[in-house]
């Protein structure tokens, strides 16, 4: 899995030091995780490796010894299970003292899941608890059990629901990262032989606002670079109502009419989004 990694298509990959092994091959994977940080071309994709988290015998060991082994071939450590500003504080000392011990030359970032229900309640806090903070990452597996939700293996409700299950936690997570100026990642979608509930899934979380998704299978990273990119259509709008607005803000026309619908400064803001979205997916494209 290490070896297919580089080749997936994905803005980032993280080797998983947590969930991903047994309690008994936990150490020995962070040798693996060095090999393949240090040993194959990533090209231009991030590299990243989750911890394990603090309360586990493993996370101290894990951070000292893939930074040590890997140094500036690690660009991000994720941090799971955060619950408070500290538990992020923590890791930012660590890695500060890490690097200048070494002498690194570049800074390695933090990403953050929220997967607990102490997190999610911080997750403001938790968001700006670090400039090294990249993204937040909303965890919708062991929220699920933190929530002591009835669900699925693909965390959906086993039964019916009246709304979007997920909806009011996604919007804590997406609403914190945003206003602390960084990324919002949506959840796995544990069921990667069904590509139609992936990209539904993905749409919601487009929807919304979010920056990305996690994908556990190959298969499903050109449809998160599908969904989370403007359409065509979606650029053109957004470049006509800017053409428009700015011509009649011009004489001094602070709102106007576009098809039946008002256009101000909001809707400025709006399109603005989606043509910095667009310049991103361009020049992703353009260094593949």
């Amino acid at each position: 899995m290490c070896a297919k990694a580089p080749s997936s298509g994905a803005d980032l990959v993280f080797l998983d030091l947590e969930d991903a092994c047994a309690p008994v091959a936990k150490v020995g994977a962070r040798a693996i995780a060095v090999a393949a940080l240090t040993g194959q071309d990533w090209g231009r994709t991030l590299r990243a490796v989750r911890v394990n988290g603090l309360e586990t015998p493993w996370c101290y060991g894990d951070v000292v010894e893939i930074v040590t082994g890997a140094r500036e071939a690690l660009d991000v450590i994720i941090v799971p299970k955060a619950r408070t500003a500290r538990d992020v504080w923590w890791f930012d000392v660590l890695l500060t003292q890490l690097e200048a011990d070494l002498g690194l030359t570049k800074r390695i970032a933090l990403e953050v899941l929220i997967e607990e229900a102490e997190g999610l309640a911080n997750a403001a806090e938790i968001a700006r608890a670090s400039d090294r903070l990249e993204a937040i990452i909303f965890g919708a597996g062991d929220l699920s059990a933190s929530l002591k939700a009835r669900v699925d293996g693909n965390f959906d409700p086993v039964g019916d629901y009246p709304g979007d299950f997920w909806h009011f936690a996604r919007v804590q997570v997406l609403a914190a990262a945003r206003a602390a100026g960084i990324d919002a990642i949506d959840a796995p979608f544990p069921a990667y032989q069904d590509p139609d509930g992936y990209r539904r899934s993905a749409v919601h979380a487009s929807l919304l606002g979010y920056d990305g998704k996690w994908a556990i299978h190959p298969s499903q990273v050109p449809i998160a670079h599908e969904v989370f990119s403007p359409t065509d259509e979606e650029v053109a709008d957004a470049e006509e109502s800017i053409r428009i607005y700015r011509a009649s803000e011009a004489d001094g026309v602070g709102a106007i009419g576009r098809e039946g619908k008002l256009v101000d400064a909001a809707h400025m803001r709006l399109a603005e989004n989606t043509l910095y979205k667009a310049a991103l997916a361009r020049a992703e494209q353009a260094g593949a």
